[in-house]
């Protein structure tokens, strides 16, 4: 388990770095708020579990988003995977699939970023017509 966390340290000091190059403060500033948005969206349900939204959206300044686009950094899956292990420290339960959702914009306050979040349903298999199995030749 100890070499797991170490591995998980290591790769989330790189990608901070790759954050403070691309950011004029620390990485963590943004990390952080996106952790506050879960945090203060956290609901206890009547049965005593911490239900936290499941959809973020985070809106990149510009020049910040096409500087991530032109490094090929996968964005998205970073600060998923840093909020997924948020939650599962905190103790929380998402509302349905966790998905962070990285655009860019030109509107952002202070010209950085800017983090919201909601609840998007699960959608069931239930949902989707049901495929007729392929038939075999000469059936």
């Amino acid at each position: 388990m100890g070499a797991i966390s170490a591995l998980e340290k290591t790769i989330e000091n790189r990608v901070e770095a790759l954050w403070a190059r691309v950011f004029d403060k620390d990485p963590v500033e943004l990390l952080d708020a996106l952790r506050t948005e879960c945090d203060s969206k956290a609901v206890v349900s009547p049965a005593g579990r911490v239900l936290v939204p499941n959809a973020y959206d985070v809106a990149l300044a510009g020049a910040v988003h096409d500087e991530l686009a032109r490094r090929g950094g996968r964005v998205g899956q970073v600060l998923t995977d840093s909020l997924a292990r948020h939650a599962e420290r905190r103790g929380y339960e998402w509302a349905g699939p966790l998905a962070v959702h990285v655009t860019r914009s030109d509107d952002v306050p202070g010209g950085r970023y800017r983090v919201a979040s909601g609840v998007l349903p699960h959608v069931s298999a239930d949902g989707f017509p049901h495929a007729e199995p392929p038939r075999r030749a000469g059936s």
